[in-house]
């Protein structure tokens, strides 16, 4: 179980767990397995192995992969080296693979098999980047990740961490259309730490299985399975998200606790096998990262016969906000749309647009201040003086309103994000892969509701004069420089786009019809 005297940092996790249960297994995937006394060998040969390269404290590494087990050796060795990781998703648009990279000023990157050519692709854009890594063996130019630091010694370099370094940087969405570095320290994991074990959900047993699902490019991907490092479970990592591969993967590896989206959830009770899937061994659910549809939750409960618990943070809060419990599960309790209450250690509260702090029922923007909170965005002084008030206040960009027995609750989005399936969109984004194509004369996009993924990104488009296009042709072309799930769903050609006096596209006027008799306004 995890003891805060003898994890003060990222890097102590592998220390202890060595000393603790050495023979037992902290990572496996797809049959490949590390124990605890390996995890802590191998991150000490990768500080060692990141020390030589010539990365210095403070300095970027990236990672550019499916998961792996390698990403928490790779992790650890950097926070030994006083390094900070940089994963980048490996969903983006070779474009935006090189912005962050360059953003970062990456020295290294490790990157997948299945990243390699994006990789060749992106390396002269990146001139910072002077080592290149595979994570398997057989790539003709760079080594594998164990051959390059299977050539260094296993002793700890013992380099003294402190509060404020950067540990890991998650890349978010930017409404700009501009990605924007998250700074996560070692006090914020320290503060994830206590607060997620403190408020219950995060109590693991260490003779039970972590299922680690989600991205490790995602805050909710990298948590679960450092979570489950901290507490000595074991932890197996599913390399992307395959519905019926899932299902077989809870049954035959017995997992206990999982973190999915509801987007994943509702794919799972549609997925044939479901009926038949034990999932006996499955004890909690964690989800978040969008809202849940009622009837999805409770056919879900139904079918898994686990307890539930939804998780309500950003990146920015190192995914520390609200917690629904399990208890307050129970549809007699009318709590089942709520996000939950504060974690211990976390101060919420609703913004009136006019700065006053809101009354129970009245909708402002959400707002949460605790040690969880992000040093700020990476090289963005501007942004970060907006997101963080002078009182430590984050400014979340949803709309909520807190219930008479203070749950919280999410109304709408004060910025303009588009969530589907768990990942975040701006507009901005979307509207600036529009806007370079020449038929284009004027575009905005927005989200509206879909069954299987919360939100669809829909895209109202003006077209220049004379000019006809095909909306399959505009996605295609979007295809080329952003992410696939960036890409519009569908398109619709009109006239005008409505806009305030000042030129402001009024997006609530386009979302209406689509929203109009529900009673909030995200999918």
């Amino acid at each position: 179980m995890y003891d805060p005297s003898d994890i003060r940092t990222v890097a102590d996790i592998p220390r202890a767990q060595a000393r603790l249960r050495p023979d037992a297994i902290a990572l496996e995937c797809e049959g490949r397995r590390i124990t605890y006394a390996e995890l802590e060998r191998r991150a000490n040969q990768c500080a060692n192995a990141l020390i030589d390269a010539g990365v210095r404290p403070g300095d970027r590494v990236a990672c550019l992969a499916k998961n792996n087990e390698h990403f928490y050796v790779y992790w650890l060795g950097a926070a030994k080296a006083r390094a900070c990781l940089a994963p980048v998703n490996w969903r983006l648009a070779p474009p935006e693979v090189a912005f962050i990279l360059r953003d970062a000023d990456a020295r290294l990157l490790i990157c997948g098999q299945e990243m390699a050519d994006v990789v060749d692709m992106v390396v002269s854009d990146c001139p910072d980047l002077h080592r290149l890594i595979q994570f398997e063996a057989g790539h003709p130019r760079w080594p594998s990740f164990d051959d390059w630091i299977g050539a260094y010694p296993d002793t700890d370099p013992g380099l003294a961490l402190e509060p404020d370094d950067d540990v890991i940087q998650l890349y978010t969405s930017g409404t700009t259309g501009l990605p924007k570095g998250v700074q996560l320290t070692e006090a914020n994991f320290q503060a994830l730490f206590k607060g997620a074990v403190e408020a219950g959900w995060a109590d693991f047993d260490p003779a039970k299985t972590v299922l680690v699902a989600m991205p490790l490019f995602h805050v909710a991907g990298t948590n679960t399975g450092l979570l489950g490092l901290l507490q000595g479970a074991r932890n197996v990592v599913l390399p992307e998200i395959v519905p019926a591969q899932l299902l077989k993967l809870l049954e035959a590896q017995q997992i206990a606790y999982a973190f999915l989206v509801p987007a994943v959830i509702n794919m799972l009770l549609h997925t044939p096998g479901v009926e038949s899937t034990d999932f006996s061994r499955l004890e909690r659910i964690f989800y978040g990262a969008s809202p849940i549809a009622e009837d999805v939750l409770l056919r879900a409960a139904d079918r898994f016969q686990a307890t539930f618990t939804q998780l309500y943070g950003l990146t920015e809060t190192i995914g520390a906000g609200a917690v629904l419990r399990p208890a307050d599960h129970d549809p007699a309790k009318g709590k089942l749309r709520a996000c939950g209450l504060p974690w211990p250690g976390v101060e919420l509260r609703v913004v009136r647009p006019d700065g006053v702090v809101a009354e129970a029922g009245e909708v402002g923007e959400i707002q949460i201040r605790s040690k969880a909170v992000m040093k700020g965005y990476w090289n963005r002084p501007e942004a970060t003086h907006e997101a963080i008030t002078p009182e430590g206040w984050f400014r979340s960009g949803d709309a909520g309103f807190f219930d008479a027995d203070g749950y919280l609750y999410i109304h709408d989005r004060v910025k303009d994000m588009i969530v589907t399936g768990g990942e975040n969109v701006y507009p901005a984004e979307v509207e600036n892969a529009l806007f370079s194509h020449a038929a284009v004369a004027d575009a905005a996009v927005i989200g509206v509701p879909d069954p299987k993924w919360g939100e669809a990104v829909k895209a109202m488009v003006v077209l220049q004069p004379g000019h006809h296009v095909a909306p399959d042709i505009l996605i295609a072309h979007c295809r080329e420089r952003i992410a696939g799930f960036k890409c519009p769903k569908s398109i619709e050609f009109v006239n005008v786009l409505p806009r305030n006096p000042s030129g402001k596209v009024l997006r609530r006027e386009l979302r209406a019809p689509y929203w109009s008799g529900r009673d909030r306004q995200v999918g």
